[in-house]
């Protein structure tokens, strides 16, 4: 098996394994710990789980309030997820697939979701006292944020150090091989 596909091979197994996790964990949260029923399970002192049915995507933004922008929602969104497959196989190097893996697996578990249900369920409450960083996410939310963060960081690291070895002189053959 070639290199690169075996990085496909581990951003594919990656993507469903973020989903698998991600619709386990909802499951839980939904019917063993009841949390809709509850409201909420204080954890941490910084922590809760706090039930939460999100309508919106990106930071609650493009709310679906009625049946046509819940469906136009799923379509955007799975889109946007056919997008990310065809970069995800088209890449080569691992950080890459692995970035966009996280991506693809966490959005797949919300566009379940707002199929499924109409709502994406949300359930993680981090919060310092009553300042909260976040809205209330979820796993599948954690693995876009982290997976674009992983992307732009490669991008602009990648692209820098490209151009360092260009004005050092070095060719782009000779930078893979310094490396």
């Amino acid at each position: 098996m070639s290199p690169v596909l075996r990085n496909r091979l581990i951003g594919v197994a990656l993507a469903f394994g973020i989903f698998g996790i991600d619709q386990w964990v909802k499951w839980h949260i939904l019917w063993t710990l009841r949390l809709r029923d509850r409201g909420v399970i204080d954890l941490l002192p910084f922590f809760d789980l706090r039930w939460t049915q999100n309508f919106g995507v990106s930071l609650g933004m493009f709310e679906a309030t009625s049946m046509e922008t819940r469906w136009l929602l799923v379509l955007v969104t799975a889109a946007i997820a056919l997008v990310v497959t065809i970069w995800m196989l088209r890449e080569t190097k691992l950080g890459d697939i692995l970035g966009l893996a996280l991506i693809l697996g966490g959005a797949l578990g919300n566009i379940k979701d707002r199929y499924e249900l109409g709502y994406v369920i949300d359930y993680a409450d981090l919060h310092f006292g009553d300042f909260r960083p976040f809205l209330i996410f979820n796993i599948a939310d954690a693995a876009i944020t982290i997976g674009v963060v992983i992307i732009l960081a490669r991008a602009f690291f990648m692209r820098n150090s490209e151009v360092d070895d260009l004005m050092d002189g070095k060719q782009p053959a000779d930078a893979a091989e310094s490396n």
